[in-house]
């Protein structure tokens, strides 16, 4: 909203409708260039979006869409937004061996940091991948130069989650060093912690719903941490076969998702993740002077919480 004070981190998982995990397979995987690409264009819908008003957002990109559009990638940046990874091949972290995982982050910062000439920072695992079974990628992040993480969704899913994770942006101590961790938003309601931050949640509840619970959130003094996908703001992209489930998860009330983004625009102030919290802001213009990028140590030595 023009004129308050960013107090919430809005994040968008950049990726094609063709790569979402729900309809995951090798054969699909194996004719991914053979279908019809709506990144482009989604993204330039959401731009203008955000530019009308006057909100930017952090931008988790996946590699390889990055390696196809450095164009696209660019004109995020330009428009103020803040470029973070989001992996390269879209792979759950779930079923990759630690060496997989640390060639796929590499390769991914390495062609945003060189399209940009700036280092990214944070990184969000597909379809939030890490779990407790999946916890030494923490390590990996810092020894690959990530600042932050946005994977570790505080709740009980049948694909993703942590439901012991803590709800609350906090420092990760792994034996490599620390990493910020920037979990998705939840709100406890009535003993439960309820998915509020976005994605098929915000497609999925009524509107006044879904404000009053962050509200809520908002009124506790945390943050608000939303997540959207490009795909989510195209009702036309063509239909997938899959389960049923993976079917209604993707393709409910696609045709309402752009409207109550506009709406959510003005009800709270978002900027991007790096510039809300300040020790990652801190930290993002000390490697900007430094010019540190790709391979080089850019984690925090503090153990300040961002909320002490």
């Amino acid at each position: 909203m023009t004129g308050m004070s960013p107090r919430h981190c809005l994040s968008f998982d950049v990726e094609e409708h063709f790569q979402v995990s729900a309809f995951e397979s090798p054969m699909r995987r194996r004719h991914w260039e053979q279908f019809e690409s709506r990144v482009e264009v989604n993204i330039d819908r959401l731009l203008g979006m955000l530019a009308t008003s006057e909100v930017r957002a952090t931008f988790f990109v996946l590699g390889w869409v990055a390696e196809r559009y450095p164009a696209l990638v660019r004109r995020i940046a330009t428009g103020g937004h803040e470029i973070a990874s989001h992996g390269y091949g879209h792979e759950l972290i779930t079923g990759q061996t630690p060496i997989a995982f640390r060639e796929d982050i590499r390769r991914a910062k390495g062609i945003l940091e060189n399209i940009l000439s700036q280092p990214v920072l944070g990184y969000r695992a597909p379809s939030f991948s890490i779990t407790k079974d999946t916890m030494w990628a923490t390590q990996i992040l810092v020894e690959e130069g990530h600042i932050y993480d946005s994977s570790i969704f505080p709740v009980l899913h049948d694909r993703y989650g942590v439901p012991s994770a803590n709800p609350e942006v906090h420092q990760l101590l792994t034996s490599s060093g620390l990493l910020w961790e920037v979990p998705p938003s939840t709100v406890k309601y009535m003993g439960v912690r309820l998915p509020v931050a976005g994605g098929g949640y915000f497609r999925f509840y009524p509107y006044s719903i879904l404000r009053a619970l962050l509200r809520k959130l908002e009124g506790e003094g945390s943050p608000l941490v939303m997540y959207m996908h490009p795909w989510e703001f195209d009702p036309d992209q063509p239909r997938m076969e899959g389960p049923l489930i993976s079917r209604m998860r993707h393709y409910l009330n696609l045709d309402k998702t752009a409207s109550r983004l506009r709406t959510l625009l003005q009800d709270f102030a978002f900027a991007p993740i790096r510039e809300v919290f300040p020790p990652i802001k801190q930290i993002y213009k000390e490697r900007l002077q430094s010019g540190a990028l790709a391979g080089q140590s850019l984690s925090s030595t503090s153990t300040v919480s961002f909320f002490n």
